[in-house]
């Protein structure tokens, strides 16, 4: 057997062709699938994209984000940034173009979310995370990324229940939680 290291990876993982229906992504050298997400989830993304002008802002689901020295390909559930600074075309989107990744937690996810994507989010010096968590019926807005590689975190960390107004000020807008919906039964966590 034939040792890989990240960067075999990231070479492995572009060539993998993943079964319709599977989300793939490379989180720091780790190939991790997940099945299509649950209606709680498409709808909340969803209510988010909407709030977000068009006319100012490229609005892109499931787009995969290229972050600077990291063996990471992240899939964020969206991906924000200025329309004047989007390409023409392309699989990988620059992470240094991204004004705010957005996740939604699912219940197999907490983790990758939480810990794994905050920490390949901020070493990419994406400006914003917002966590939407429809477990604990909570959106944790992330911002001011420092630090490199796996020691790198976000400064400044905001918790709005859902049903609060998140004020987006990297977007100059507010954004409105009340029609968030919630995983009902699903046991709580201790996250952020």
């Amino acid at each position: 057997m034939t040792a890989v290291d990240e960067r075999g990876m990231t070479k492995y993982f572009e060539e993998l062709e993943p079964p319709e229906g599977v989300k793939v992504e490379l989180l720091r050298g780790v190939i991790v699938m997940m099945a299509s997400p649950d209606i709680v989830h498409n709808m909340i993304v969803a209510d988010v994209q909407d709030q977000i002008p068009r006319q100012r802002w490229a609005r892109l689901q499931t787009q995969d984000v290229d972050i600077l020295d990291e063996a990471s390909e992240p899939v964020p559930d969206l991906v924000v940034l200025a329309r004047d600074f989007l390409p023409s075309s392309g699989r990988l989107l620059p992470c240094q173009l991204i004004t705010m990744v957005v996740e939604v937690v699912s219940k197999s996810s907490v983790h990758q979310d939480y810990v794994i994507k905050r920490s390949i989010y901020a070493a990419g010096k994406v400006p914003a995370y917002l966590i939407l968590d429809p477990i604990m019926a909570q959106c944790v807005l992330l911002t001011k990324p420092a630090g490199q590689g796996e020691d790198a975190d976000y400064r400044s960390q905001e918790i709005f229940k859902f049903g609060d107004v998140l004020p987006l000020e990297v977007l100059g807008l507010e954004l409105d939680t009340t029609e968030f919906g919630t995983f009902p039964g699903v046991k709580p966590h201790h996250y952020p």
